[in-house]
């Protein structure tokens, strides 16, 4: 395949940060970015460099979750190209993308034509547990998000969300002679639409009906006998049993029909579809 072709040969590494929603990856996005010299960060849609946002539209200013999440995937083809020609004017060496899980990240990378990550750095490695906890606090109490630029950037670009501005003091070692010197970080912090409207959540029901849906689509000879849903971090698990007619390909056409599942409800609702496991129970007679 030749999707990241355009970047692996100026070898460009991507690295991700992972965690989940609401556990301070964009307020120690710039920090990790400076730890490892990483030139640009892609954070909720936005593309980042210096404390600058030079393209991209913030999943932030969305009104619903769901196109929250969306717009944080690059779904809208026109904004991933807007992004993915942007990248191909700079100079740069090194990426970091956040996400809430790896499949996230990856997708991300894929969908933006960047090499798969080299590194994954999860938000556990770099925040104690204390201070992920009060961050999940902050999000879900008072729907307080992070954008990892100054505040003259976000009231220019998004001032509707704009809530207040914080300040990172951290000193800089210099040779003994001189001491050190502090360096200041400014971050934004937004309040956007679909968080003061609370999340939308979909029920194990609803994705059900979708999942029957789908396989109705791909094959209405196909007979589902049981689904299971499970919600985790990462994303919804799967398990669907079904019993399949004598004659069917059950290799390709299976391995087909999961992804044809996986990509109808991503499409269509924003989740993230981690694992999807089909359980043929048996083979019928037509």
């Amino acid at each position: 395949m030749f999707r990241n072709f355009f970047f692996s040969l100026r070898r460009i590494k991507t690295y991700a940060l992972i965690g989940e929603s609401g556990t301070g990856k964009s307020f120690r996005a710039v920090l990790v970015a400076q730890k490892y010299g990483i030139d640009f960060i892609i954070d909720d849609g936005l593309l980042i460099r210096n404390n600058r946002i030079l393209a991209g539209h913030s999943a932030k200013k969305e009104k619903t979750f769901m196109a929250a999440v969306k717009a944080a995937l690059f779904d809208d083809k026109e904004r991933r190209i807007e992004i993915i020609r942007k990248l191909r004017e700079e100079k740069f060496n090194k990426i970091l993308l956040l996400g809430t899980s790896e499949k996230m990240v990856n997708k991300i990378s894929a969908r933006l034509e960047l090499p798969p990550p080299v590194r994954i750095i999860h938000i556990e490695d770099i925040a104690s547990q204390e201070e992920i906890e009060r961050a999940v606090r902050t999000r879900k109490i008072e729907g307080k998000h992070v954008i990892p630029v100054p505040s003259i950037e976000v009231k220019r670009s998004y001032p509707q969300i704009f809530y207040d501005a914080i300040r990172i003091f951290k000193r800089r070692r210099l040779p003994e002679t001189l001491g050190s010197t502090p360096r200041v970080h400014e971050k934004s912090v937004v309040r956007p639409e679909y968080s003061k409207r609370g999340k939308v959540i979909i029920s194990e029901a609803a994705l059900s009906q979708m999942v029957i849906h789908c396989v109705d689509e791909y094959n209405e000879k196909i007979f589902i006998k049981k689904i299971s849903v499970k919600d985790d971090a990462a994303g919804y698990r799967l398990v669907i049993t079904i019993d399949v007619p004598f004659g069917i390909q059950l290799g390709g056409n299976i391995h087909k029909l999961q992804q044809y599942i996986i990509d109808n409800i991503e499409r269509y609702t924003g989740i993230l579809i981690e694992e999807i496991n089909i359980i043929i129970d048996k083979i019928r007679q037509e």
